[in-house]
């Protein structure tokens, strides 16, 4: 009796080490992890009376990230990392990567983009940013989407994982370095992958603070003393608690839930900002 069974092995690629050496890092910190639901059923309405009644396809995930970075800009503890054993830095640009995922030779890879100043754009300007790089050509050694790649960082992407591990010591030191080529607050959207039931845990990573969207489920809701059948988005946020403590996290959870409740950046007038 066969006990094995058919099976495949496939390489361990370096796309994969490289996620694997980002997750090690976020294991390092002392994370804290806030789960939230939080009403987007008037968002997505405006999203889809948009695209019925003007054709313009606004991105779920861009107007997320639109409001996410605009709370951040607001409590800027969550846009701030450690600068070696005895400082901090705290950054107004607030720099989001985001996971795009691409098929190359039937395989399907994970690859980082950063969206850049995105406390600064529309809802508009972020939905055709994440739409363009979804076009991008690419090839298996793209790491890292949308971006005019120095010849050091052309060096450390194609280089063996124990350069890899040293160019990851450097950015755990150096905040300044770090957010160049990481980012500041990551945004992972695995509820936009299928259907997610509720949330997700991360290690986190490599960037300040992390937030993970996942599923979308329907509940009842008391809006103006009425019970409602309304729609429920599951956030996972993620800090170190090393720099962020309950108070301040607590604050900017309020503020977040406040600006995609009350539909922040999908203005009656966005139509005239195309």
């Amino acid at each position: 009796m066969d006990k094995i069974g058919k099976y495949e092995i496939k390489h361990f690629t370096k796309n994969r080490q490289n996620i694997v050496l980002i997750l090690k890092e976020g294991k390092r910190r002392h994370n804290v992890h806030g789960l939230i639901d939080v009403d987007v059923t008037n968002g997505r309405n405006i999203i889809r009376d948009y695209k019925i009644k003007h054709n313009i396809n606004i991105s779920f995930t861009g107007w997320l990230i639109k409001c996410i970075s605009q709370a951040v800009s607001e409590h800027k503890i969550i846009n701030t990392s450690r600068q070696g054993r005895r400082n901090t830095i705290s950054f107004d640009d607030v720099d989001i990567p985001i996971p795009v995922e691409r098929t190359i030779n039937d395989d399907q890879i994970t690859m980082a983009y950063i969206i850049r100043k995105a406390n600064t754009k529309s809802v508009l300007e972020i939905t055709k940013e994440v739409r363009d790089i979804q076009k991008e050509k690419i090839d298996f050694k793209n790491h890292i989407l949308g971006e005019n790649l120095t010849s050091f960082e052309k060096i450390i992407l194609s280089s063996p994982l124990f350069v890899k591990k040293i160019a990851i010591y450097l950015a755990r030191k150096n905040a300044l370095f770090r957010k160049k080529h990481i980012g500041t607050v990551g945004v992972t959207a695995i509820g936009m992958k299928g259907k997610f039931p509720g949330w997700a845990i991360p290690l986190s990573g490599a960037t300040a603070s992390t937030i993970v969207v996942g599923g979308i489920n329907k509940k009842p809701g008391v809006v103006n003393n009425k019970i409602e059948i309304r729609e429920y988005l599951h956030l996972t946020i993620t800090v170190d608690h090393d720099i962020v403590d309950g108070g301040p996290l607590a604050r900017f959870v309020d503020r977040l839930i406040e600006l995609i409740e009350n539909n922040y950046g999908l203005e009656k007038n966005i139509i005239n900002n195309l």
